[in-house]
C-alpha cells in the first residue's frame, strides 16, 4: 500500500480499515523532556510530533474550573510542596522539583447541598473558558503536516473528582446517587455546549479524545452496573455529540478497567487508551474480546522501556504488535507516559522497532 497521511491513517484506524502502517503517538512526563533536552536530544521549542513523526497533535484549551478566574490560592508552602486552593475549592498540595499526581487534601464540595449552592450555578458556557488561539494555532499545525487533529479533554468522571475528590464522589453515586447524576448531567451538557461555540467559530477537529482514569490496580472504581447507571449517560451525551459532527472518539482510561469496556462500547467509542499493563489490563485479551469493534492505542509495559534492555523491548512488541495490528485498528503508544528513567536511545529503538514491525 502508498505511505499514507496521517490523517488518512488514523482516519482508518479508528474505522479498522486497511492501512499502511499501525498509528503513533505518545505521552511523557514533563521531568523526560526536560533531561533529554538538556542533553540535547530535543531542542528547547521543539514540536515532539514533528520530532518523533507521530500521527497526531492535541489542543487541550477548556478551563472546566468552576471558577475560571479564579487565582490560586498558596495556603502552606515548603522547599518541596506547595499546597493551594483551586477554582473548585479543592487543596491540592504539589510537588515543586518533580512531576506528581497532587495530593488531594481536602475539598469544599463533599454533598449535594456544596455542589448545589456553591458550583452548579458557576458551570455556564461562558467564551473565557475556550483558549480560541490555542486550539487555532494547534489545528493549523497539525493541517500544516497533515496529522490527525484532535480536541482533547477529561469527560465527566474526570471532572467531578477534582471538585469533590474520589472518595465523596465514590460515596456519593452508592448513597445519593441522584447528586452524582445530576452532576454527570452538567458537566456533559457544558462540554457540548462549549465544544460548539468552539467548533463552530475554528472549525472541527478529526476527533475526540476523551481522558477518564475510571480505574487503579485490579479494580476499576465502580461496578459496570453502576458505571451503566450514572456514568455512562454522561459519556452517551457527549459521545453523540461528537458521532453528530462526525467525529471518532477515543476514551483514555488508566488503571484496571476491563469490566467497563462493554459498557464504554455501547456508548459509542472507537478506541480504547492506554491499557495500562500493571494495574492489569491485557492488550491481547481486549483484542481478542473486542477487536472487531474497537481500536487500541497503547498496551506496551513501559516497565520493558524502564529497563533500557532494547532486547526487552523487542520482545515485548513482538509479543504484541504481530497480534493487534490484525484488524488495522491499533496505534503504538506505552501503557502510560514516558517517565525520565527511560534513555532517549531507549524510546528512540521503540518507535522504530515498533513501527517496523506494524508495517503491512
Amino acid at each position: 500500500m502508498d505511505k499514507m497521511t496521517s490523517i488518512e491513517r488514523m482516519t482508518n484506524i479508528l474505522a479498522r480499515k486497511p492501512v499502511d502502517r499501525i498509528g503513533l503517538y505518545e505521552h511523557f512526563w514533563g521531568d523526560t523532556l526536560t533531561k533529554w533536552k538538556s542533553a540535547g536530544h530535543l531542542s528547547g521549542s521543539e514540536n515532539l510530533a514533528d520530532h518523533f513523526g507521530y500521527d497526531m497533535e492535541e489542543a487541550w484549551v477548556f478551563n472546566m474550573m468552576a471558577d475560571p478566574d479564579f487565582v490560586p490560592e498558596v495556603i502552606e508552602e515548603t522547599e518541596e510542596t506547595i499546597l493551594l486552593k483551586d477554582g473548585n475549592g479543592a487543596f491540592l498540595r504539589r510537588h515543586k522539583l518533580h512531576d506528581s499526581t497532587p495530593e488531594h487534601v481536602d475539598f469544599t464540595v463533599k454533598d449535594r447541598t456544596a455542589w448545589e449552592e456553591l458550583i452548579k450555578p458557576k458551570l455556564k458556557p461562558d467564551r473565557k473558558r475556550i483558549n480560541f488561539e490555542g486550539y487555532r494555532r494547534a489545528k493549523n499545525h497539525a493541517r500544516e503536516k497533515q496529522r490527525f487533529f484532535v480536541w482533547s479533554g477529561t469527560n465527566v468522571f474526570e471532572l467531578m473528582h477534582p471538585l469533590c475528590g474520589h472518595e465523596y464522589m465514590l460515596m456519593g453515586m452508592g448513597l445519593d446517587p441522584d447528586w452524582v447524576k445530576d452532576m454527570v448531567r452538567v458537566y456533559a451538557q457544558l462540554t457540548i455546549d462549549l465544544q460548539e461555540i468552539l467548533f463552530s467559530e475554528e472549525g472541527k477537529p478529526d476527533g475526540i479524545w476523551y481522558y477518564e482514569d475510571m480505574g487503579f490496580k485490579q479494580r476499576p472504581f465502580m461496578s459496570p452496573a453502576m458505571y451503566k447507571e450514572i456514568i455512562q449517560p454522561g459519556h452517551i451525551m457527549t459521545i453523540d455529540y461528537a458521532k453528530s459532527l462526525g467525529l471518532p472518539v477515543i476514551m483514555h482510561s488508566c488503571g484496571y478497567v476491563e469490566p467497563l469496556v462493554g459498557g464504554m462500547i455501547e456508548a459509542g467509542i472507537d478506541c480504547l487508551q492506554v491499557i495500562e499493563v500493571k494495574a492489569g489490563m491485557d492488550l491481547l485479551k481486549l483484542y481478542r474480546d473486542y477487536g472487531d469493534r474497537l481500536s487500541f492505542m497503547g498496551g506496551i509495559d513501559v516497565r520493558e522501556l524502564y529497563t533500557n534492555d532494547l532486547s526487552r523491548v523487542d520482545a515485548e512488541l513482538e509479543a504484541k504488535i504481530p497480534i493487534v495490528k490484525g484488524n488495522y485498528g491499533y496505534a503504538l503508544h506505552s501503557d502510560h507516559s514516558i517517565p525520565d528513567t527511560v534513555n532517549y536511545e531507549t524510546y528512540r529503538h521503540f518507535v522504530d522497532r515498533g513501527l517496523a514491525m506494524g508495517t503491512y
